[in-house]
Order: C-alpha cells, then structure tokens, then sequence
C-alpha cells in the first residue's frame, strides 16, 4: 500500500484524460473554445467569427479576415487554476482571383506539476521526498484550416480542418488521433448571415497506447484497479447550424446569434434528446460603440439536470457568460468571464486572448 497516494493522483488523470470507456466524451479539450469574444458570446460565433479563430469554429468564415496576416493567442485557467487552456494560430491571405484563406491553430490543455510518489518510500520502508517527482498530463491539437470562397458574388464560402491530437500523461500513456471538420458560410445579406460547422464528420479516432512498469502496474492490481490497455477511441460527429443578424445605428453596431448544436450522444441533461439524438441551443450578444468598444453576453451549456433533492425530478440551468473587447487599430484585446466546466457557477475561468493584425506591404 506503500504506493496509494500515487495511485490516487494517476488514477484521477487517467479517468480525466483516458476516456476510453465511453466513446461519447472524446477529445472533450476540443470542446471548451477559444477566443474571449466568442466565450463571451457562449460560443454562439459560428455565422459571425470573422477572425482567425474561425479556423476552430468555422473555417469558411477564414475568408473575412481582413488583413494580410493575423496572429491571434489566447489564456485561461480551467478548473479554478488547476489546468491551462492555451491557443494560439496565425492566418494568412492567399493570392488569386478568390478569396482563399489558410490557417494554423494549436491548442494545449495542461495538468502540470502532478507529484508522481511512487518512490516517496524506499525498500527499507524510510521516507525520502526528494524522490517525489512530477509529470504532467496534457492534450494537444494541430488544426491545419483552408477557406474558399464561391462565385462572383463570393456570398458563399467553404472551409475545412484537418486536425492531429496527441494526448500524454506523463510517460506511462500516449495517444495519437487524427480527424476532419467541413463548415460553409453564406452572407443571405449584408445584415443576415448563416453558417454550418460539420465536427469530426470523419469520426475522429485516438489510438491510446501504455508503458507501465512491472512494479506499477502491481500497485494497480494490489489495489483493486484496472491496468489499462492500449485502446482505441472514437469521436462522434456533430453539426452546429447558426444564424446571425448585425445592424447599426449611429456610433453603435448589434449583432445577435443563435447557434444550434446537433449531436448523436444521446445525454439526457439536454434541451431536446433521446438515445440517439440531442439539441443544444447557445444564445450570444455583442454591441459595439465606434468600432472600438464591445460589450458581449451570452447564454449556454443549458441543461436539464437531476434535483439533488429529490432525484425522481429535473430543473432547468443556463450558464451565463459575459465579456469585453477592445479594439486599438491592428490590436485586439478581450476578456470573458466565463462559467467552463460548472453549471452551478461555483468554478468560473478569467479567459483573455489577443489578435493581431498585419498589413500587406505596398
């Protein structure tokens, strides 16, 4: 028993990260979002994203960005502190007679510093902490993105991803994947835009593979737990449809959003499901002043969750997010106040990100 506190803490990082067991939460790290705007806005940006971003929420929306090349990168704590959520990706313009667009974003999400205890006490039973070590369990993700746009009018454009996801916990376990988005965005109007991102429409895939030492996986069997195994994991496609309505009056500029997200996870916690089908709605706000200031709301993560008094019932919860913006010439700052990972608003993240843009040379 020497190794249970040891135990504990792999054991709580592989049933986070490892979650082979149930193909319906897989890659959930690709789910959390990026960019303060559209936290803000609870993600309800897939018809307005008009940023690099939209390489992780809609790459046909990469046609809109404006300038020769944009950097954005955003920040945020996740579970109080506990975990890092960091991204960052670069657009660029291409030259022809269409508008085309290409995109990198990369995304880390990290448990670092896990103490790892396993040596804390020796063969002749002493205690020696200079033995404790430490690991770090971490999911990252390379989206490769390009945007096209059709026709004269250019109202229409198309945009895809093609992702790469490795996932580690430490050295006893790693996992590669590999999948594919397809989104398309069409302008009905000036005003009035629609767009629809297709996730994982090639049902992404994650081969888990495990080096656990002999006397490491002893530990395991000496307490009751499961050695795991390579195994392989699957991602359910999904398909968000979103449409948004902007208009101006004097100095200030509104715009409304609402995102529709299809799945086949058959939760019950959602707005409209059944075994094999759910329907989650998000709602997001944002109104701007000179094109400099923006203030932005929204709500998400609506759920029908069971009554902790009395179990044979469900209530209704909404998750609320707000968020600023700031607009300084080439540079963008914004901020969200966001609810990640806990309806009950006991855990919220401070998001912040930055974008930058540069201006072709003449």
């Amino acid at each position: 028993m020497r190794n249970k506190g040891w135990l504990v803490v792999v054991t709580i990082v592989f049933s986070t990260y490892m979650t082979g067991y149930s193909q319906k939460f897989v890659n959930e790290f690709l789910n959390i979002g990026v960019g303060a705007r559209a936290h803000g806005m609870s993600g309800s940006v897939v018809a307005s994203v008009f940023d690099g971003t939209a390489g992780y929420w809609n790459p046909a929306s990469l046609i809109q960005v404006e300038s020769d090349l944009q950097i954005n990168a955003m920040h945020a704590n996740w579970f109080g502190g506990i975990a890092n959520y960091d991204y960052v990706s670069i657009a660029k313009k291409m030259s022809g007679e269409q508008s085309h667009v290409a995109a990198f974003s990369f995304i880390r999400l990290g448990v670092d510093n896990i103490p790892n205890t396993l040596n804390l006490i020796g063969p002749d039973g002493t205690i020696d902490y200079d033995r404790v070590t430490s690991f770090s369990a971490a999911d990252f993700a390379a989206i490769f993105s390009y945007a096209r746009a059709l026709g004269e009018d250019q109202k229409w454009s198309l945009g895809g991803n093609i992702k790469v996801i490795h996932r580690s916990i430490g050295s006893f376990g790693k996992a590669w994947g590999f999948g594919a988005d397809f989104s398309a965005l069409y302008k009905v109007s000036p005003n009035f835009t629609l767009g629809v991102s297709g996730r994982d429409i090639t049902t992404t895939f994650n081969a888990w593979s495990f080096n656990l030492k002999e006397d490491e996986k002893k530990v395991f069997q000496s307490t009751n737990n499961e050695i795991p195994v390579s195994s392989t994991e699957l991602t359910l496609p999904r398909v968000i449809a979103a449409a948004a309505y902007t208009f101006s009056k004097g100095n200030f500029s509104y715009l409304a959003e609402i995102d529709l997200n299809f799945s086949t996870y058959g939760t019950k916690a959602s707005v409209i499901s059944s075994n094999k089908f759910n329907l989650d709605p998000s709602l997001g706000l944002e109104v701007g002043y000179a094109d400099k200031v923006f203030v932005r709301g929204g709500l998400g993560n609506m759920q029908s969750v069971i009554n902790p008094v009395n179990t044979s019932q469900r209530q209704f919860e909404i998750q609320p997010n707000v968020g600023l913006g700031l607009k300084l010439g080439r540079l963008k700052v914004d901020y969200a106040l966001a609810n990640i990972g806990s309806v009950s608003g006991v855990l919220v993240s401070h998001i912040f990100s930055l974008g930058l843009d540069f201006v072709a040379s003449k």
